[in-house]
Protein backbone atom coordinates (compact mmCIF):
# COMPACT_ATOMS: atom_id res chain seq x y z
CA UNK A 1 0.00 0.00 0.00
CA UNK A 2 2.83 2.31 0.89
CA UNK A 3 4.57 1.92 -2.26
CA UNK A 4 0.92 2.89 -4.62
CA UNK A 5 0.79 5.26 -2.38
CA UNK A 6 4.36 6.81 -2.95
CA UNK A 7 3.77 5.97 -7.18
CA UNK A 8 0.80 8.44 -6.60
CA UNK A 9 1.77 10.96 -5.50
CA UNK A 10 5.31 11.08 -7.58
CA UNK A 11 3.18 11.05 -10.35
CA UNK A 12 0.43 13.95 -9.32
CA UNK A 13 3.97 15.80 -8.50
CA UNK A 14 5.16 15.28 -11.59
CA UNK A 15 1.70 16.29 -13.92
CA UNK A 16 1.10 19.24 -11.60
CA UNK A 17 3.53 21.43 -13.59
CA UNK A 18 2.56 20.77 -16.90
CA UNK A 19 -1.23 21.64 -15.23
CA UNK A 20 0.11 25.60 -15.11
CA UNK A 21 2.96 25.58 -17.95
CA UNK A 22 2.32 27.93 -20.89
CA UNK A 23 1.39 26.81 -24.16
CA UNK A 24 4.48 24.75 -25.77
CA UNK A 25 6.95 27.40 -27.41
CA UNK A 26 5.74 27.94 -30.80
CA UNK A 27 2.59 27.80 -30.21
CA UNK A 28 0.46 31.48 -30.71
CA UNK A 29 -0.88 32.73 -27.37
CA UNK A 30 -2.53 35.81 -26.32
CA UNK A 31 -1.19 37.65 -22.71
CA UNK A 32 -3.37 39.25 -21.11
CA UNK A 33 -1.56 41.65 -18.78
CA UNK A 34 -4.18 42.76 -16.18
CA UNK A 35 -3.95 44.20 -12.48
CA UNK A 36 -6.24 43.99 -9.75
CA UNK A 37 -9.17 46.71 -9.27
CA UNK A 38 -8.22 47.57 -13.46
CA UNK A 39 -11.62 48.64 -14.54
CA UNK A 40 -10.97 47.81 -18.33
CA UNK A 41 -9.48 44.43 -17.20
CA UNK A 42 -13.01 44.12 -16.00
CA UNK A 43 -14.79 45.50 -18.75
CA UNK A 44 -12.70 42.97 -21.26
CA UNK A 45 -13.51 40.62 -18.77
CA UNK A 46 -17.23 40.99 -18.80
CA UNK A 47 -17.43 41.77 -22.65
CA UNK A 48 -15.43 38.94 -24.17
CA UNK A 49 -13.98 37.03 -21.33
CA UNK A 50 -16.66 34.23 -21.65
CA UNK A 51 -17.04 34.04 -25.40
CA UNK A 52 -13.22 34.44 -26.38
CA UNK A 53 -11.91 30.73 -26.08
CA UNK A 54 -14.93 29.60 -28.12
CA UNK A 55 -14.12 32.01 -30.88
CA UNK A 56 -11.61 31.63 -34.34
CA UNK A 57 -9.36 34.17 -32.77
CA UNK A 58 -9.65 32.34 -29.62
CA UNK A 59 -8.32 28.85 -30.85
CA UNK A 60 -5.68 30.22 -33.05
CA UNK A 61 -4.21 31.94 -29.99
CA UNK A 62 -5.49 30.99 -26.45
CA UNK A 63 -5.20 33.21 -23.55
CA UNK A 64 -2.80 33.39 -20.99
CA UNK A 65 -3.63 35.81 -18.79
CA UNK A 66 -0.93 37.48 -16.51
CA UNK A 67 -0.58 40.09 -13.27
CA UNK A 68 1.18 43.07 -14.58
CA UNK A 69 3.33 42.20 -11.24
CA UNK A 70 4.41 39.10 -12.81
CA UNK A 71 5.63 40.15 -16.13
CA UNK A 72 9.44 39.24 -15.86
CA UNK A 73 8.08 35.72 -15.88
CA UNK A 74 7.25 36.17 -19.66
CA UNK A 75 9.85 35.99 -21.77
CA UNK A 76 9.93 37.11 -25.71
CA UNK A 77 8.45 40.69 -24.41
CA UNK A 78 9.85 43.67 -26.64
CA UNK A 79 9.49 46.27 -23.69
CA UNK A 80 8.04 46.35 -20.36
CA UNK A 81 4.13 46.49 -20.13
CA UNK A 82 3.20 49.29 -18.30
CA UNK A 83 -0.73 49.65 -18.82
CA UNK A 84 -3.61 47.51 -18.26
CA UNK A 85 -4.99 45.53 -19.73
CA UNK A 86 -2.33 45.13 -22.46
CA UNK A 87 -2.39 41.96 -25.12
CA UNK A 88 0.58 40.49 -26.22
CA UNK A 89 0.24 38.08 -29.17
CA UNK A 90 3.30 35.95 -28.85
CA UNK A 91 4.42 33.10 -31.14
CA UNK A 92 7.43 31.08 -31.28
CA UNK A 93 8.42 32.42 -27.67
CA UNK A 94 8.62 36.07 -29.49
CA UNK A 95 6.14 39.24 -29.36
CA UNK A 96 4.62 39.66 -32.59
CA UNK A 97 2.28 42.97 -31.50
CA UNK A 98 0.34 44.38 -29.03
CA UNK A 99 -3.09 45.82 -27.72
CA UNK A 100 -2.81 48.33 -25.27
CA UNK A 101 -6.06 49.22 -22.88
CA UNK A 102 -9.43 48.05 -24.03
CA UNK A 103 -12.15 50.71 -25.83
CA UNK A 104 -14.68 48.29 -26.68
CA UNK A 105 -15.33 44.69 -28.55
CA UNK A 106 -15.32 46.13 -32.30
CA UNK A 107 -12.11 48.26 -31.22
CA UNK A 108 -10.53 45.01 -29.76
CA UNK A 109 -11.54 42.29 -31.93
CA UNK A 110 -10.16 44.58 -35.03
CA UNK A 111 -6.83 45.15 -33.49
CA UNK A 112 -6.79 41.61 -32.51
CA UNK A 113 -7.40 40.23 -36.42
CA UNK A 114 -4.84 42.69 -37.43
CA UNK A 115 -2.17 41.25 -35.41
CA UNK A 116 -3.41 37.39 -36.51
CA UNK A 117 -2.31 38.51 -39.74
CA UNK A 118 1.05 38.64 -38.81
CA UNK A 119 1.08 34.88 -38.04
CA UNK A 120 2.17 32.28 -40.30
CA UNK A 121 -1.06 30.88 -41.85
CA UNK A 122 -0.91 27.44 -40.31
CA UNK A 123 -2.03 29.22 -37.22
CA UNK A 124 1.60 28.81 -35.51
Amino acid sequence: MRIRFATVMMAMALALPALFAPPPLGAAELVMFEAPGCTYCRMWNHDLGPIYPKTTEGARAPLRRVTIAKQKGVSGLERPIIHTPTFVLMDHGKEVGRIRGYMGDEFFWAMLDNLLEKLPKSGS
